[in-house]
């Protein structure tokens, strides 16, 4: 049977272009160039007259000429076959109608190239109707670290290869002139745009190396764009990918087409590219014929950007040169430590931060110019920095500073961390012995390591030297370090907790141990009766600080009376016992009369005695003696031995300073409460006054009488002390050797905490306003935090907050050394050194949570500061004159030197613009005003003497 004719050619395709060889290939376009010429001779394959979308005559030719009967077969067949399928089409055209657009396939477009196009076209349509804010909503990606740009993209699929086409669009947009900001792609800065696309094939590389394919995926995109009226820039990254090379097209409406095209010299630029006048020649070879006609008058229109990077800054050469180092001695050499930048800073004595501050980016901006002859870019080279119109001053900051996972930074906060880890250990055993026995059968890892004897020797000849002396505790006054209950940051126990922060890893172990050594330096002091360093001379205890510094400053002055008594002792016992029989009618130890009083039995005045300080307590004594006042009172409200003492003692001294007093007397002068007067009110009693006691001191049996009688009229110098200093010595020591790990801890953790931020806050920085709210809410939020250790609450309750405190601690201190080193290099630009800590508290603000989790935090700090005209000096001063051993390291020099140093990087545009109306560039039918003008050329170079990047756009009249 002969098989029916094929049916007729389906309609031409609106895709009108065939390669001449094959219909699967693009036409090919030349696209090979110079890395240095940067020649741009690719063209978007045009379509062919005689090229159109029918089958091919071959396929009208397959079957041969039928039989009339085989032919009148085969037509009654195909009419059947046609009023079938009629029918059939008949009944699906409703559900075909219902059909969404993206499902119907056009089997008219011929070749799968041209299949591509039409799915790039799509694509570009749906992105063209959505806009910028549905993009964003349908999940566009912020492209980091700019603000103002955003990513949509999408795979493509053409034969084996699988291509990604990425659009860049911006929330809102750029103002005129504004490349050189810190939010602009590398992209839109090298060839002037805003929005553009990017396609490239997904592989390793992510560039094409191969020029047909590259010139054809070009050629493809600009196709599918024209189709759909856009005008936005397409670019593919060809070469290797460390060339950084692109071409690139765009459609400028219907008259105009702009190229692009960039490459890169990564080694081995030639000197004349070196300098402002050989890349204004390379600018002038792209459109100028020939060099002679260089000197034409040719307005090229100018811009510079500058980037200086700070040396490196060497400390050492403030105190010792290079010359003075050859002449020492390797011993000479190694008495002379290296100095740091923080060795006069206040946590010098502790650890050296590493300079969070690397240096400093100056960045110098020439605006636009117009220059018409090569030798004024000479001029421009040859000019200082300081002409520029606007400088801008960018902060290197350490990674360290970002970082913030635990155990990066080491500091205060990081020991801090560990004095908590060693807290929460604390409750395993009830003393501290315990964790100093052997444990050669445990676990001896670097948890629990000790340092070897002769550290702690070390720390505690630091600890008890003479050079120590006497405290006088002058601490930053804060409204919040007595709510911490701590010791005072210079005090011995102050001192012993900053100690134990560095002494090992501040373990549990390693802290018993040199509790331990500590308490036994502390007897030897007692027992030879020798002063204890750093403790305030003073009478008086201070029950805000901590019970261990109480009961140390309750032992220094045991110690002074000691020293006192032993040195009285013979002297003092021939008196006492040659004045025993003459010790009435003789007024001893009157501190002055007391004005309007006067003996009830005499006329004589009456004396006020002096009398002893009442006996020092401490906190815990406090509480006992309140609790034996509840468990043992008695009608007058005596709590015990103590109070009759006191009372004994004050009645002796009143009695030796009025020989003829009666106990009424000392009572309307010690207890004006208990005497009921019954003058009058006008004041013109007589004499004797009319009064009496009150009723609980006029019971039978008073015990305020009872003392009165029995006790004998001395002196204060004559009696004996209330309080007994071997007897409270002993009891302080007792304490210390017997105190349980975890009151040792708790304490440790308030001091330590009050001492470090004390030592920080003697920081200079310049009083940035920033800073210093910071540091105010690290005290107050300390001052929460540690009030709870001082209730005897559950450890593992306040280990969480412990940690927290821990790291917003690190936040604040590295902040802290930020400034005081910003505050140091800008100290003579204060306004621009605390805006430059601004810009960067402000990136390091979304930071400073309360977690413990260390925080992603991608973003990278770029803020710069602009410096105004009166601070370039000092901005000047961060670039010293290169030495005489720093001059070696270049030979040739770009120009444009600062103090002798060559910009980091050097970013140039140049552009020619010219007038739509005449010229090469006027068209019959103008699309705008006569006064608007089109850029025709634009180049942008990018790089150092080593390294140079050009990128070229060309408006073209097609």
């Amino acid at each position: 049977m002969v098989p029916p004719p094929p049916p007729p050619p389906p309609p031409s395709t609106k895709y009108e272009l065939r390669t001449p060889n094959s219909v699967d290939e693009a036409p090919a376009i030349d696209a090979s160039r110079s890395s240095t010429s940067l020649s741009l001779r690719g063209r978007p394959p045009r379509r062919s007259n005689g090229e159109r979308g029918e089958a091919s005559p071959r396929r009208h030719s397959a079957a041969a000429p039928a039989a009339p009967a085989e032919r009148a077969a085969m037509a009654s067949s195909s009419s059947a076959r046609y009023a079938k399928h009629r029918r059939i089409g008949e009944d699906e055209e409703a559900e075909e109608a219902e059909e969404e657009l993206e499902r119907f396939d056009d089997f008219t477009i011929a070749s799968s190239w041209e299949r591509f196009i039409s799915e790039i076209e799509a694509i570009c349509r749906q992105w063209l109707a959505d806009g910028p804010k549905i993009l964003m909503q349908k999940g566009a990606d912020c492209v980091t670290p700019f603000e103002n740009l955003y990513m949509i993209k999408r795979e493509l699929k053409h034969g084996k290869r699988v291509y990604s086409m990425e659009y860049y669009f911006m929330k809102s947009a750029k103002g005129k002139n504004s490349y050189w900001d810190d939010d602009t792609h590398s992209m839109q800065l090298s060839f002037g745009v805003d929005e553009f696309l990017m396609i490239a094939p997904l592989s390793a590389s992510g560039v094409v190396l191969d020029d047909p394919e590259s010139t054809k995926l070009l050629s493809s995109v600009a196709i599918a764009l024209s189709s759909c009226g856009s005008n936005w820039p397409a670019f593919v990254p060809v070469h290797d990918p460390s060339r950084k090379a692109y071409i690139g097209i765009q459609n400028l409406g219907t008259v105009f087409t702009r190229r692009f095209e960039a490459d890169r010299i990564g080694s081995q630029v030639p000197i004349r590219l070196m300098h402002l006048e050989g890349l204004h020649e390379l600018f002038l070879s792209k459109f100028v014929l020939s060099s002679t006609d260089f000197p034409a008058r040719v307005k090229v229109h100018f811009s510079m950007k500058l980037t200086y990077r700070t040396p490196e800054y060497d400390y050492d050469n403030e105190t010792l040169d290079s010359e003075a180092t050859e002449s020492l001695t390797e011993n000479e050499v190694a008495s002379h430590p290296k100095k740091q930048w923080d060795d006069d800073c206040p946590w010098a004595e502790w650890y050296s931060a590493e300079d969070p501050v690397k240096g400093f980016e100056l960045t110098a901006i020439w605006g636009e110019r117009t220059f018409e002859e090569t030798l004024e870019m000479a001029e421009v080279e040859n000019a200082s920095s300081f002409v520029a119109d606007s400088w801008f001053l960018h902060p290197v900051v350490s990674q360290y500073m970002v970082d913030d996972s635990i155990g990066k930074f080491v500091g205060f906060a990081s020991q801090l961390h560990l004095l908590v880890n060693a807290y929460e250990s604390s409750a395993e055993a009830q003393f501290l012995e315990d964790f100093v026995a052997d444990t050669s059968g445990q676990d001896n890892s670097k948890s629990t390591t000790v340092p070897p004897p002769s550290v702690i020797d070390r720390v505690m000849k630091d600890l008890f030297s003479d050079e120590a002396g006497n405290s006088n505790y002058m601490e930053a006054e804060n409204k919040y370090t007595r709510a911490m209950r701590g010791a005072p940051a210079d005090s011995l126990f102050g001192q012993f907790c900053l100690h134990a922060l560095w002494f090992g890893n501040c373990n549990i172990r390693a802290i018993a141990v040199l509790w331990i050594d500590f308490v036994r330096e502390i007897r030897w002091y007692w027992e030879e009766s020798e002063r204890l360093p750093r403790m305030k001379s003073s009478s008086t205890i201070d029950l805000s600080y901590c019970l261990i510094h109480q009961k140390l400053q309750m032992l220094a002055i045991c110690i002074e009376r000691k020293k006192s008594v032993s040195h009285e002792k013979g002297a003092g016992h021939k008196d006492e016992t040659s004045n025993t029989k003459a010790i009435t009618k003789v007024r001893k130890g009157s501190a002055g009369v007391v004005p309007k009083m006067m003996l009830l039995n005499t006329f004589q005045e009456m004396h006020a005695p002096y009398t002893q300080d009442a006996p020092l307590m401490t906190e815990d004594m406090h509480e006992e003696r309140l609790h034996a006042a509840e468990a043992f009172g008695n009608a007058i409200g005596l709590s015990g031995q103590l109070e009759r003492d006191i009372l004994s003692s004050d009645m002796s001294a009143f009695k030796a300073a009025n020989p003829d007093a009666v106990f009424e007397d000392f009572i309307r002068w010690h207890s004006p409460g208990d005497w009921v007067s019954e003058d009058k009110v006008d004041g013109n009693s007589g004499w004797p006054p009319k009064g009496k006691l009150s009723q609980r001191m006029s019971e039978h049996g008073n015990v305020w009488r009872k003392i009165w009688n029995d006790a004998p009229p001395l002196p204060v110098s004559e009696q004996k002390s209330l309080l007994d200093p071997v007897r409270e010595g002993e009891k302080v020591l007792h304490y210390l050797e017997t105190l349980r790990p975890q009151q040792l801890l708790e304490q440790m953790v308030c001091t330590a905490f009050k001492s470090s931020a004390g030592i920080l806050n003697k920081t200079t920085y310049g009083g940035f306003k920033l800073m210093k709210t910071k540091m105010d809410q690290l005290y107050a939020t300390m001052a929460s935090t540690l009030k709870s250790l001082q209730g005897n609450s559950d450890i593992s309750d306040l280990a969480g907050d412990l940690k927290r405190l821990c790291q917003v601690f690190e936040h604040i201190e590295k902040l802290l050394i930020l400034a005081a080193s910003v505050h140091r290099k800008l100290i003579d630009a204060p306004r621009l050194a605390q805006a430059v800590f601004a810009d960067y508290f402000n990136y390091y603000l979304p930071k400073m949570g309360t977690t413990l989790e260390s925080i992603c935090y991608e973003k990278e700090f770029t803020t710069k500061e602009k410096v105004g005209m009166h601070e370039r000096d000092a901005v000047s001063n961060l670039f010293p004159p290169p030495t005489a051993n720093q001059s070696w390291r270049k030979v040739l020099s770009m120009g444009n030197l600062l103090n002798g140093h060559e910009p980091l990087q050097r970013e140039i545009i140049f552009s020619v613009q010219e007038r739509i109306s005449n010229g090469h560039y006027s068209s019959p039918t103008p699309l705008c005003t006569d006064d608007e003008q089109i850029q025709t050329h634009r180049m942008y170079i990018s790089g150092t003497s080593n390294d140079l990047w050009v990128a070229l756009s060309v408006t073209s009249w097609d």
